[in-house]
């Protein structure tokens, strides 16, 4: 049986799972004119679903510092970063080549203060600004919807 390119490689079941890579991702959000929280979420390149801008370290970078750079890469985001970090949640990357491998991306707020009318990634991703709640229900990782409804709920108050 033949599998698709988006399926991962079965994994042998005695074999260790080796520690998962970091990540870092930016939370994109602004207020709307309506006062309401605001999330942007893009497109990832191969399966098309809804995630936050995020991406590899970068030697030499913060991580609140790669997450911008992510976000201006992938969504042509500029705003204020916060050095602290939001949280963390883990999921399964798929690679290229078949695989798969288990990444924990620690995410960082990004105030959106512009988004560009071109950027780096434009015609290999979209992107949407979602309702802080309606933005959770559309990505796939229980622990970013968590903390995607955490930090619009604390910004509400």
């Amino acid at each position: 049986m033949k599998r698709s390119k988006k399926e991962p490689r079965p994994r042998k079941k005695d074999a260790p799972r080796p520690a998962p890579r970091q990540q870092f991702a930016a939370l994109p959000w602004r207020v709307s004119e309506e006062n309401k929280v605001e999330v942007l979420l893009v497109t990832s390149r191969d399966t098309r679903r809804w995630v936050i801008p995020k991406g590899w370290p970068m030697k030499g970078r913060k991580p609140h510092i790669v997450a911008a750079i992510e976000a201006q890469q992938e969504a042509g985001l500029h705003g204020k970063v916060e050095k602290s970090k939001l949280g963390d949640f883990e999921y399964e990357k798929r690679m290229k080549g078949g695989g798969a491998v288990d990444c924990v991306v620690e995410v960082y707020a990004l105030r959106v203060e512009q988004q560009r009318k071109k950027w780096r990634e434009k015609g290999q991703r979209v992107t949407y600004w979602f309702d802080y709640a309606v933005a959770a229900q559309q990505v796939d990782e229980p622990g970013l919807k968590e903390l995607i409804l955490a930090f619009g709920k604390g910004l509400e108050r």
